[in-house]
């Protein structure tokens, strides 16, 4: 019987070798870029819930991307718990969704060059008073919330000392739980914090004295294509350099957070 390391070795090596040859090829051959998103990434890949179109800097450049291989691109709905997976089943050829570089994913999928930088910010009420400061947040007594997948989740298990942790499992959970009161405070990065203040009248930002995690987002693809990840590097340093990301960005209001090099 084999040894189960080395049947699971083995099938890695194969599957590397499969996705090496693959993934142009699929893309060329099915005329389809299959693009993982969030649609509930505000100026990212959000679609709009009054006329159900999906708008975004990464919308945007994910339909220039599609046009620059000649093909049309296809969008597969999901989450930041469960993006990776999908990167790696292959349900998509590329997560186009603000995907934030941190070692646990880099581990699992290979990241593109940087395009936007965002650290974290804290969203809590106008009627919240005890919350005035960036450090007033970890308090004994509080209650702060995070998105279950998103990179604020690791960072605020290992920052929290005295405030009490929330994990919400659903889109728009921890929005309610700060408007209601059973949360003070939700963390989440810029571009979601354009979105509370265009869309909502009782949000008010919290904004970081120091650097907290300054956190680099790129493109996610699977692990073992050389040849797709340096396809993807191309565009992002195309889009950088003649003003596509920039123009996008501003469009956006998220000019702030672009990486230029």
């Amino acid at each position: 019987m084999l040894n189960p390391k080395l049947l699971l070795s083995f099938s890695l090596i194969i599957f590397s070798v499969l996705a090496e040859a693959n993934t142009l090829e699929d893309i060329q051959k099915t005329k389809v870029l299959k693009v993982c998103i969030w649609p509930d990434y505000f100026g990212i890949s959000y679609r709009n819930p009054r006329s159900g179109a999906l708008q975004g800097l990464d919308i945007n450049l994910s339909r220039d991307f599609a046009q620059e291989l000649g093909v049309k691109p296809q969008y597969v709905e999901t989450s930041f718990a469960g993006f990776i997976a999908d990167v790696e089943n292959r349900n998509c050829h590329i997560a186009m969704m603000g995907v934030g570089v941190i070692p646990s994913r880099a581990e699992r999928v290979n990241f593109s060059a940087p395009y936007l930088r965002s650290d974290v910010y804290a969203v809590t009420s106008k009627s919240n008073t005890t919350i005035k400061t960036w450090d007033d947040l970890d308090r004994p007594g509080r209650v702060i919330s995070v998105l279950k997948g998103t990179f604020m989740e690791p960072l605020m298990k290992q920052t929290l000392k005295q405030a009490t942790l929330q994990v919400a499992e659903r889109p728009g959970e921890r929005e309610r739980d700060v408007e209601s009161g059973r949360s003070d405070a939700f963390m989440t990065d810029y571009p979601y914090t354009q979105r509370m203040l265009a869309n909502t009248d009782w949000a008010r930002i919290v904004s970081p004295t120091r650097p907290i995690q300054p956190t680099d987002y790129a493109y996610a693809v699977a692990k073992g294509d050389s040849a797709w990840l340096a396809r993807v590097n191309q565009f992002v340093a195309q889009v950088k350099k003649d003003g596509r990301l920039d123009k996008y960005a501003t469009e956006f209001k998220l000019q702030q957070i672009v990486v230029k090099d």
